[in-house]
């Protein structure tokens, strides 16, 4: 099923393709950096990359903000708050919160691919306070208690 997102275009992303998947299988959009000079992210750094675009995102949905997978290993480009989330009511300008985890200073261009965007859509949830809960083979158990080995 596809979804239609309405956009509108910032000055400094004249030129710029709009996000687009990159194979007919993809899940996520590539985001392109709208910057206008080229910008140098130091190691452990965080810098706030603009999009460029404001959208509209359908009714119901969200859009999740995630790395890209050749980034992080080649070069230790994350999204420290991945997968980010963009709710259907902002009508901010996208921006990516990017952080170099790498060794070496990392330079961002006009227009790379910089992070991905996947269309989701939005369960609501309700909360009801319960005495118990039903008991599961795992119990309580937490933060490694299944343990590593496969």
């Amino acid at each position: 099923m596809t979804q239609t997102i309405r956009v509108q275009r910032l000055p400094h992303s004249v030129g710029l393709a709009l996000p687009s998947y990159a194979t007919s299988g993809a899940a996520g959009m590539d985001l392109l950096a709208a910057i206008l000079e080229p910008l140098t992210i130091a190691p452990g750094a965080r810098v706030l990359v603009p999009i460029g675009l404001k959208i509209a995102i359908p009714a119901g949905h969200e859009l999740q903000v995630r790395p890209r997978s050749g980034l992080a290993l080649k070069n230790g480009i994350v999204l420290p708050n991945s997968p980010g989330t963009i709710d259907e009511d902002y009508r901010g300008e996208l921006q990516v919160i990017v952080m170099n985890a790498g060794r070496e200073p990392f330079t961002v261009e006009r227009g790379m691919r910089i992070a991905q965007a996947v269309l989701a859509p939005v369960t609501r949830a309700r909360w009801e306070e319960a005495d118990s809960l039903e008991a599961t083979s795992r119990g309580e158990g937490g933060f490694g208690s299944t343990g590593t080995a496969g």
